[in-house]
């Protein structure tokens, strides 16, 4: 061996072995049995790089050793809460929280504790299954006191603030969507078909393999400066007029000089008018608080939030027949099928909005086709889910191939995945899938939350429900009729909107806010739902009670295939905070890590 490299090993066992810290502290007892009665112990700790160990210690002289805890094993230092009438001796306890237990510890003063506790973050800064929370109360008499869980092993239930700035130094940023080869179908990574609002996404018809996909990158399909998502709007300003907005027909004529955008109440046929305004700064905005550079980008926004109108931008006002769906501009030529070369097949499932059936485009490609009954109270929820998939394209989103819109029932055509909703696969199959492959459903799931969040989308109702199967066990996300664009991550939905309570946050139960901190609570559930194979969450308590429960902090237990680590991501998306959630984008990096722990 090199003796320059010899001489360095002997340099860092020296380094590694070297005293930190080494203090004469008071030690509770550690309870191995639940209800053992406490007792207090001085012990002299030692703090080395690599250890933390405690000794007998008689007249300040070294005894036995009594304890050693790895450093690399620690996962939180934190303080204590003080229990009741606590003496004079034992004002000052922090907690040592590592992989095999809990260890609490008194300090003779504020300094001393303080001293401890920076010594052993800097010392775990790199360790990695760092706690997102802590206990702050003591275990004691078979329970935490701060909120009363009777595992010693619970999940904390008080976010630890020291960890967001220990994460960031111990892991490296990862990119959003790592390439993860052997372990998955091999497909090209996320491209976003987002479109500015003078062009539009082509859908290709070349007769080939690609026919059922969308280009790889989006080409300019420009349709004039006012062109929307294959939406015309006629601009005719009057002269030393306000500019009005009316969401109308492309096709239709004026034979006043306005800008004609035109929309209207289905139900009533009422039109609605709106002014432009323009600010100081000359955006333009319907309300003050979302102001954009151009009409084709405030259209964009108000087509997903309506933030001062009566309703969102739904579709253009048609001039024809009753007959004519209402929704025929959806296609607008790029994304337009014809009906005739669909062949519809089997059924696949149903709903409120009509059926889902298996299809055959060109009698060669499988897609699954869901169509849409005439006046069915869906009608929006389905405009939505169109609107929203001409927009988004990744790999984990199931793939949008089109509509057809020239007649009832409307169809949306989209990829045929072969293994069905997620749910109703975990409930048949998921005794035959090993715990890897159900945290890889999550991050798969958490992947396309990830790409929404980053293009500023929230779903708002993702479930297992709501996500489907392929041949490959991989996971898509799919069901977009909730689905909204934001500009500021938060969405406000009107009164009586009905939403799924059992997956919800509590500011949306309480108060209709959505936001990505929302669906990452959704997260949360659904990777529940996945550990526990298809469970219903809260299965014995009503949506009131739920309400109730969650409100007052009752959180869903730990699925028996979901370790410990599992439990800590899915329960760090129910803090009742939206900003102490973590984002998708953090949730990624977690769940990265433990997917390289647990290749089989």
């Amino acid at each position: 061996m090199d003796p320059n490299k010899m001489e360095q090993s002997e340099m860092d066992d020296e380094m590694d072995k070297k005293t930190i810290l080494e203090e004469l502290l008071l030690k509770k007892s550690q309870q191995k049995k639940k209800m053992s009665p406490n007792n207090y112990k001085e012990r002299l700790f030692v703090l080395t790089k690599t250890n933390l160990s405690y000794y007998d210690c008689d007249k300040m002289k070294k005894g036995s050793k009594k304890g050693s805890i790895d450093i690399k094993k620690i996962r939180c230092v934190e303080r204590v809460n003080l229990e009741e009438q606590t003496p004079v001796e034992r004002q000052y306890p922090f907690q040592i929280v590592y992989k095999d237990g809990l260890l609490y510890v008194y300090a003779s003063n504020e300094e001393s504790r303080s001293q401890w506790l920076k010594a052993l973050q800097k010392e775990i800064k790199g360790n990695p299954h760092l706690l997102i929370k802590y206990h702050s109360g003591f275990f004691t008499d078979g329970k935490f006191l701060c909120c009363q869980q009777s595992c010693k092993a619970a999940p904390g239930c008080t976010l630890w603030e020291e960890y967001p700035n220990l994460q960031v130094a111990s892991i490296p940023v990862k990119p959003m969507f790592p390439i993860t080869p052997n372990r998955l179908l091999k497909i090209p990574r996320a491209v976003a078909v987002l479109p500015l609002p003078e062009s539009s996404p082509k859908f290709t018809t070349a007769e080939s393999d690609s026919e059922l996909r969308r280009n790889s990158e989006t080409d300019a399909h420009t349709r004039g400066e006012n062109a929307v998502s294959g939406i015309q709007l006629k601009r005719h300003v009057k002269t030393q007029a306000t500019p009005m907005i009316s969401w109308g027909d492309p096709g239709s004529s004026s034979s006043e000089e306005e800008e004609s955008l035109t929309g209207y109440d289905d139900k009533k046929g009422s039109v609605k008018h709106y002014h432009v305004h323009t600010n100081a700064e000359n955006k333009l905005y319907l309300a003050e608080n979302y102001c954009f550079d151009s009409i084709p980008q405030l259209i964009y926004y108000h087509q997903h939030n309506s933030a001062g109108m009566i309703t969102r931008l739904r579709h253009p006002v048609s001039t024809k027949a009753n007959k004519v769906p209402s929704t025929a501009s959806l296609g607008s030529g790029i994304w337009e099928l014809k009906r005739e070369e669909i062949t519809l097949l089997e059924e696949l499932g149903c709903g409120q909005f009509g059926v889902v059936r298996l299809g055959k485009w060109k009698g060669k490609y499988d897609v699954a086709v869901k169509m849409i009954k005439e006046g069915s109270m869906s009608e929006d929820e389905f405009i939505q889910e169109a609107q929203t998939m001409m927009k988004l394209s990744h790999p984990k989103l199931v793939k949008f191939y089109g509509v057809c819109t020239e007649r009832y029932p409307i169809y949306i055509v989209t990829e045929y995945i072969t293994n069905g909703c997620l749910l109703s696969y975990l409930k048949c199959h998921g005794k035959e899938l090993q715990p890897f492959q159900l945290l890889e459903m999550c991050y798969n799931v958490c992947e396309a939350m990830a790409f929404l969040e980053s293009h500023q989308f929230i779903h708002r109702d993702l479930a297992a429900r709501n996500c489907l199967v392929d041949s490959d066990l991989s996971v898509k996300v799919s069901d977009f009729g909730m689905t909204r664009y934001v500009l500021d991550d938060q969405y406000v939905s009107s009164i009586g909107t009905k939403f799924p309570i059992k997956w919800s946050a509590p500011e949306v139960f309480h108060y209709s806010k959505y936001s990505s901190k929302s669906d990452v609570w959704a997260f949360g559930i659904l990777m529940w739902e996945v550990f526990s194979l298809g469970k219903q969450p809260y299965e014995l308590y009503d949506n009131r009670e739920v309400v109730t429960k969650v409100s007052q902090g009752y959180r869903l237990f730990r699925p028996q295939l979901a370790s410990d680590n599992i439990y800590q991501i899915m329960y760090s998306c129910w803090h009742e905070l939206p900003e102490k959630r973590p984002t998708f984008h953090q949730l990624l990096s977690s769940i990265d890590i433990l997917r390289e722990d647990d290749k089989p």
